[in-house]
């Protein structure tokens, strides 16, 4: 039976014998945590709650047309496309951690819940880095789920990640194309990154009333929409906008693979996602008697897939 891995917590920086650096002495301190990423993506896609099932089937059905009648002609009815999308469920993501007890006996604050909370942040973070991933995914599918369907969009603007401008113009032109894939103008989201989000903020005819009224606040760093659409800052892309094409993560049992590395922004209507949940968040703590110490596990089970790339769109400078 394989030895466990302890989080040492008196080790600085896990790193030497220093067992005990880090305990109390004489003083008190504060702890220091990482700031929880902020985490927006499942709740603005489409997801969907399973049981006992490898995956779930999202039916697809296209357009009809409609015409003017011709006196004496039979009405035969027209053929109307159906397809279907499977989304699988991914394998267990798991984040863990083994506190030793006499590091916890030792230790002066609870250990336990902040690893907890930093834990179910880590699949947070993954499951967002996916989602985004499959955005643009669904911005470069050249085939429609249905023959003779509509399809995503990638624009191309070699200045959108240094232009606030030039991102502007290429946001409005993929809202543009979502109007014209006939994608419903509520429920559409704009996702960038912090540093995409912040030149927004600095730029006049988002903030000034001239010509915008009420979408933002410049000594607050603020962006309501553009286009009539919210605009999100997401320190996720930062991780998601690179290059995963040549990603081998075991465990996945949906696509997620793209180059992302030029990605600016992403377009996208809450239906272009699709995600299955076989199981949420769980966090347990168990008690090993066999190691003296206690085990943290944090795991959800869940896949995700693009259901319409119609519906997506990416901003890349190339």
């Amino acid at each position: 039976m394989s030895n466990a891995t302890p989080s040492r917590l008196g080790l600085v920086n896990a790193t030497g014998t220093g067992y005990n650096d880090l305990f109390l002495k004489i003083y008190s301190g504060e702890v220091l945590a990482s700031f929880s990423r902020e985490n927006v993506m499942l709740g603005i896609t489409n997801t969907r709650t399973i049981s006992n099932s490898k995956s779930a089937t999202f039916p697809v059905v296209g357009t009809t047309t409609s015409g003017y009648h011709v006196a004496g002609n039979e009405i035969v009815g027209d053929s109307i496309k159906h397809n279907e999308k499977v989304v699988h469920v991914d394998d267990m993501l798991l984040a863990s951690s083994f506190v030793s007890e006499i590091d916890e006996l030792k230790n002066y604050f609870d250990i336990r819940k902040i690893y907890a909370n930093e834990m179910g942040q880590s699949l947070a973070r993954t499951i967002d880095n996916n989602l985004l991933q499959l955005v643009m995914i669904g911005s470069a599918t050249a085939t429609p789920n249905v023959t003779g369907g509509n399809v995503g969009s990638k624009i191309i603007d070699a200045d959108c990640k240094t232009n606030s401008t030039s991102m502007i113009a290429s946001i409005f032109e993929g809202l543009q194309k979502l109007d014209e894939n006939d994608v419903p103008s509520t429920d559409r989201y704009i996702v960038v990154s912090p540093d995409i989000y912040y030149q927004l903020a600095n730029n006049d005819k988002l903030l000034s009333r001239d010509f915008s009224s009420m979408n933002g606040d410049f000594g607050k760093g603020t962006v309501v929409s553009l286009g009539g659409v919210p605009v999100i800052k997401s320190n996720s892309t930062v991780t998601a906008f690179t290059d995963h094409s040549s990603d081998a993560t075991a465990g996945r049992n949906n696509t997620y693979n793209v180059d992302g590395q030029y990605t600016g922004a992403v377009l996208f209507h809450k239906s272009s996602i699709g995600t299955v949940k076989l199981k949420d968040l769980v966090v347990e703590t168990t008690y090993d008697a066999r190691r003296i110490g206690s085990l943290i596990t944090c795991r959800m089970a869940l896949g995700s897939s693009v259901l319409r790339p119609e519906a997506c769109i990416s901003v890349a400078s190339q």
